[in-house]
């Protein structure tokens, strides 16, 4: 058998994570792609991360560069299988007891619209892009998150083909909407072993009843939310939204709180603040019913559209006739609230550091390069997490943040000088990978919220809260 050739090494800390990955890389050269591409995504950029960035050359005349051409081969034509190494990452995750997945996490179901011009490319359609909140030309990605208030980092992600893509349209069998490929990447993760508390997802799946009806089929808990003037069918004088359900719910102020109970929500930024949430009865939904009904607010008399959540789920009320035989744990109010509050904070904060990773900068038309690509940004994304617990001290130059602005928006980045050095280097190597780790981390922290509305006696199996990091 011939010997294995030596790679050349990754910089810092990214060789130790990287060489786990190496025997799915059965030639050098693809070896060390995967390091130099990783290193790229890390790299502080002041432009988007398309192939040129991640190799440190000029956009445009630096295209027919051998860096960059080795990138573009490595990703395009080079035989490697991304959901191999998303596996690997996802074992590499669940081995390390730091960010191992438990019983009280959440699994938060989203998808990333990103925006794309053209017609030539793989799933590039006319579809709706959340993060713009309009319809525009991109690709749109389902993408699973694993997350409790400590850390939160992807799972799996599948770009979703438009309709326009198959020869006959939405009636072709290989078409798969949104909401499909969202339920089907929630049974690989319970398969894959990740334990999770509940599916969380807004009200783009909440309203869905087949949607919810596909994850309750496979045994899967959720909790998502409704929108307040989602219509049910129900009797003349009975209530016909979620909003009509909890306008019924008595109160008569925080001295007599009625069918309302207190609970404590906290925020991104460290304050908290006290909720009420309280079950409604909506048509064949109700506190005992096979779908739960929790109001959540800061303001029960009034309902404030922006501080108040409708959430449906099938995990049993405490005490009720359903709490013995579900195969779900029983859930109180504060439960439900905290088990949403988690996927409220992931949205933003996931698309934030995606941004930074490069997960929109891809400049490839496959539907393979795609899919690598987005393999790939989610390791560098999981490196940073490896990176972070392993150092236990203080670095010896700290990067400094300075604000920059770039196509996307604000955006936080680092000066060049700490990280990266100058110019475009013909061999780009990053110089201090976990300073930069580290940075990007630390606004993950900070974005978490710093407790939960939950208090520890009221989770399941006695389980401890975590503490919060401190980045």
């Amino acid at each position: 058998m011939t010997r294995r050739r030596l790679c050349p090494v990754a910089p810092g800390p990214l060789e130790e994570y990287a060489a786990r990955f190496d025997d799915l890389f059965g030639r050098l050269a693809s070896r060390r792609g995967f390091r130099e591409y990783l290193a790229g995504l890390l790299a502080p950029r002041d432009r988007n991360k398309t192939l040129t960035a991640l190799a440190g050359a000029e956009p445009v005349t630096g295209a027919q560069h051998r860096s960059v051409q080795r990138l573009q081969f490595f990703l395009s034509e080079s035989r490697w299988d991304a959901d191999q190494v998303n596996a690997r990452r996802l074992e590499l995750l669940a081995a390390d007891p730091a960010t191992a997945p438990h019983g009280g996490g959440v699994l938060v179901i989203d998808d990333s619209g990103d925006r794309k011009d053209g017609a030539k490319t793989a799933n590039v359609g006319h579809q709706w892009l959340g993060r713009y909140g309009k319809t525009g030309n991109g690709v749109v990605t389902v993408t699973t998150v694993w997350a409790d208030e400590r850390l939160y980092y992807p799972v799996h992600a599948v770009p979703c083909t438009p309709a326009k893509h198959f020869a006959k349209g939405k009636n072709d069998p290989a078409f798969r909407t949104k909401l499909a490929i969202g339920a089907d990447l929630a049974i690989r993760a319970r398969d894959a072993g990740f334990a999770f508390r509940a599916v969380a997802a807004d009200s783009a799946c909440g309203d869905q009843d087949g949607f919810r009806g596909e994850l309750a089929e496979a045994g899967l808990p959720f909790v998502m939310a409704l929108k307040p003037r989602r219509g049910t069918w129900a009797y003349g004088p009975d209530a016909h939204t979620p909003v009509d359900a909890a306008r019924e719910l008595a109160w008569g102020g925080p001295e007599d709180p009625g069918d309302w109970q207190p609970v404590t929500r906290a925020f991104r930024d460290g304050h908290a603040e006290t909720w009420y949430a309280a079950g409604a009865t909506l048509g064949w939904w109700g506190p005992d019913g096979a779908r739960r009904l929790v109001a959540a607010t800061a303001g029960p008399a009034t309902l404030p559209p922006t501080a108040t959540w409708y959430l449906v789920t099938n995990l049993p009320r405490p005490g009720g006739p359903r709490e013995a035989d579900s195969p779900h744990p029983a859930a109180p109010p504060a439960e439900i609230v905290r088990i949403y509050g988690i996927r409220h904070w992931t949205g933003q904060s996931c698309k934030q550091v995606k941004d930074e990773l490069g997960w929109a900068g891809f400049q490839v038309r496959s539907d393979t390069a795609i899919r690598r690509h987005q393999a790939l940004v989610n390791c560098a994304f999981s490196f940073c997490w490896a990176a972070w617990f392993a150092d236990q001290s203080p670095h010896e130059a700290k990067p400094r943040p300075e604000p920059g602005r770039g196509q996307r928006g604000a955006t936080s980045r680092l000066t060049a000088g700490t990280v990266l050095a100058p110019g475009a280097a013909r061999d780009p190597r990053l110089a201090h990978p976990l300073d930069r780790a580290a940075a990007l981390v630390a606004g993950m922290v900070q974005g978490a919220p710093a407790t939960a509305a939950a208090s520890p006696d009221e989770l399941p199996d006695g389980r401890l809260r975590p503490a919060p990091l401190h980045p």
